[in-house]
């Protein structure tokens, strides 16, 4: 822990040796879940897929995915954790279950040793987005059971920084914090971030009010989204930079380093594929695709092949910052069932906020109202705040001008007064489906 690397001997590690330990680690895995876990062994079976024939990483396409419904489904049936847990209960440590925004909470079980790992690799990926022992980092994620915020604030420990463990409470008390302790890390999603700057624009604040230097901002879509990581950055006068995780597989397991060059991912306690979302066959390196992830090292509640509904891609290159694991450029690009399609062209939330948000004269947030209109077809109106009511009308030109050029398909536009839409300090929603009336 010194210098550039957190541990370079990991971190610089070609990739045949990657993959080498990879296929050791995968190996050593899947014989465990088999023996210990009947959800595992079941489903396996049923595929016409023993653990022998799994010889190395290659091999990893002969396992069928996991998805969250099946767990959901095997939590009903069998209730804790659906059958799921492989290791012995004195080595229990902590409960994490999703947030249960869409169904039924999913619960994950770290373990005693879960905990370190999930504490070492987290540390390591703050160590490369620059927090050091010296700073005094205030975690705006959420904390308690849900599990955005704790694995942030075992690797500031670890890290011997101060921390502050706010959590997501409002606004004004995040700035406040920001003056009174001087804290120049941030860790919040970027909606909150976006918000908190525009509250401290409405006090008459500025970055350069306050200490701030380093922001990373996670929990959704956004951070590589240029025209919010401006708002970020120019709002509270800080770098802003994107992690990643989600509550099945791990709270933070990829982040982007000073280089934004992507999504840096840790490859020695995760496997990460991308596939097609039709055919769950590998796409080619480069290409967008879901991503699929595996964890090599979890004990509690391991996700083999774990389909996690979020669209990425995938490049092997050796990063301009010298770490060799493969990163995602551009981060996570949007969710499988964020998918808008109208007229015949897909395309993605992100792309739309990237439009709104880097369009002069537009109050920062936004929604896509999307109406069934039977037989396949959606109707989908983009829902915006004017801040310069003078100028609506150029403005209002200028964005469906935009938008047509982002994604290929011209969106109604409808305007609402300023402050009508809500900011959260939590994950936005920001497409709301309607079913006809017809």
């Amino acid at each position: 822990m010194s210098g550039e690397f957190y541990d370079a001997s990991v971190e610089k590690m070609g990739r045949d040796e990657l993959m080498a330990l990879q296929s050791r680690r995968l190996v050593s895995q899947v014989h465990r879940i088999y023996e210990n876990a009947p959800f595992y062994r079941e489903k396996w079976d049923a595929a016409g897929v023993h653990p022998d024939d799994i010889r190395s990483i290659e091999d990893i396409t002969k396992l069928p995915f996991v998805r969250k419904e099946e767990l959901r489904e095997a939590q009903e049936r069998y209730g804790q954790f659906g059958r799921l847990a492989t290791a012995p209960r004195e080595t229990w440590a902590e409960l994490h279950p999703s947030t249960g925004t869409t169904g039924r909470q999913v619960g994950t079980l770290w373990t005693k040793g879960d905990v370190e790992r999930i504490t070492d690799f987290t540390a390591r990926l703050l160590w490369m987005q620059g927090v050091r022992s010296h700073h005094v980092i205030q975690n705006g994620f959420s904390l308690g059971l849900w599990v955005a915020g704790i694995a942030v604030h075992y690797a500031a420990q670890r890290l011997g920084a101060f921390t502050i463990p706010i959590g997501a409470i409002s606004a004004e008390k995040q700035i406040e914090m920001f003056q009174e302790w001087r804290s120049d890390v941030f860790f919040a999603t970027p909606s909150f971030g976006v918000y908190i700057a525009k509250r401290m624009a409405d006090k008459g604040l500025s970055g350069k009010d306050i200490p701030l230097s380093l922001g990373s901002f996670g929990g959704e879509p956004g951070a590589e989204v240029e025209a919010t990581r401006r708002l970020l950055e120019e709002g509270l006068g800080i770098t802003a930079l994107d992690i990643y995780g989600l509550a099945e597989i791990g709270p933070t397991m990829a982040a982007e380093c000073g280089a934004k060059s992507g999504l840096h991912w840790t490859e020695d306690h995760h496997y990460v594929e991308i596939v097609d979302p039709t055919t769950g066959e590998p796409v080619p390196e480069g290409k967008q695709g879901v991503l699929v992830i595996t964890h090599l090292t979890r004990e509690g509640t391991p996700m083999i092949r774990y389909w996690t509904n979020d669209i990425a891609r995938l490049d092997t290159a050796t990063c301009a910052c010298g770490r060799t694991h493969a990163r995602s450029p551009g981060g996570i690009l949007g969710r499988v069932d964020d998918l808008i399609i109208v007229k015949g062209t897909n395309f993605y939330p992100a792309q739309v906020e990237e439009v709104v948000r880097g369009t002069p004269g537009l109050a920062d947030e936004f929604r896509l109202r999307i109406k069934d209109t039977g037989a396949g077809f959606v109707d989908c109106t983009l829902v915006v705040e004017v801040e310069a009511q003078g100028e609506a009308t150029d403005i209002l030109t200028r964005l469906r001008r935009a938008v047509k050029e982002r994604i290929g398909v011209t969106l109604p536009v409808e305007t609402v007064p300023v402050g009508t839409l809500e900011r959260t300090e939590f994950k936005a929603r920001r497409v709301i489906r309607e079913k006809s009336s017809a």
